[in-house]
């Protein structure tokens, strides 16, 4: 893995959670188009003062306003990006932002939801004026000698590991992950309703779409460019006529074995 870098209240817990647990991911998991990420529920047990409780009319800071208001500040989220391609790498970002730098992002919201001009606007934003992000390469031979979920899961645990600041709450996309060092919530699309997984999710976004440009390059055969690397009609008769190239996920069912490329 590479990566890439800038520099309670003690009478109730604040956003006391419990994550009902993802599907059970299986070893070497193999993957067609489409994400793969289970649907995770959360079950708020402790919502007592209702100036602990997020508001909905603050939008996509509401969880990042409760939490401050709790002295959990600041909080990090996590997103990846590249979960469900079958070629390119896994790119997972932690991002830490303050309240003025939300209120500064009007714009923000869930990478996917982005036109490509508005993400990288966005994420030069962000790694303009956050407190600290960092983001977590992880390429296809790691994915498919680990296996993509406990790749996903290791590449949050490395992305926050980096952060050199010490947050107070960590809120992720999709599902819990143990081993962090602070109190966290898996939020199920959480790149929708808190501002700093949205901002995690397009630092990894813009990150790893900006490499699969550069894979293109290397191999323009496949169409890196337009389809990222994900499983779409044009990228399968590639694979069909070529064959797999060295950045294609072997492990994933869609990857047929053949031909190899020049290289590898």
């Amino acid at each position: 893995m590479t990566g890439f870098r800038r520099g309670a209240d003690p009478r109730q817990t604040a956003l006391g959670a419990v994550a009902d647990p993802p599907p059970e991911p299986g070893a070497g998991r193999s993957a067609g188009a489409g994400s793969g990420r289970g649907a995770v529920g959360v079950r708020f047990l402790v919502m007592v003062a209702p100036s602990y409780t997020p508001r909905r009319n603050a939008g996509l800071a509401a969880y990042e306003n409760v939490l401050a208001r709790a002295g959990l500040a600041p909080v990090a989220g996590i997103d990846e990006a590249g979960r469900g391609a079958c070629a390119g790498p896994l790119v997972v970002a932690a991002v830490v932002l303050d309240r003025t730098g939300i209120k500064r992002m009007p714009g923000l919201a869930d990478s996917k939801l982005l036109t490509p001009a508005v993400r990288e606007d966005l994420y030069k934003q962000i790694t303009k004026t956050a407190v600290e992000w960092h983001a977590v390469v992880i390429p296809p031979a790691e994915i498919d000698r680990l296996g993509l979920h406990v790749c996903n899961v290791e590449g949050m645990r490395r992305a926050f590991a980096a952060l050199r600041s010490s947050p107070g709450y960590v809120l992720t996309d999709g599902f819990p992950v143990s081993g962090l060092t602070a109190p966290n919530l898996a939020m199920w699309k959480g790149d929708r309703v808190a501002a700093s997984v949205a901002a995690a999710s397009i630092v990894a976004k813009v990150t790893r779409d900006r490499m699969m440009h550069e894979l293109d390059e290397r191999y323009p055969e496949y169409g890196f460019c337009r389809h990222k690397g994900y499983v779409t009609e044009e990228h399968q008769r590639a694979l069909a006529v070529h064959g797999p190239s060295a950045v294609h996920r072997r492990s994933f069912r869609c990857v047929p074995d053949g031909l190899q490329a020049e290289g590898e």
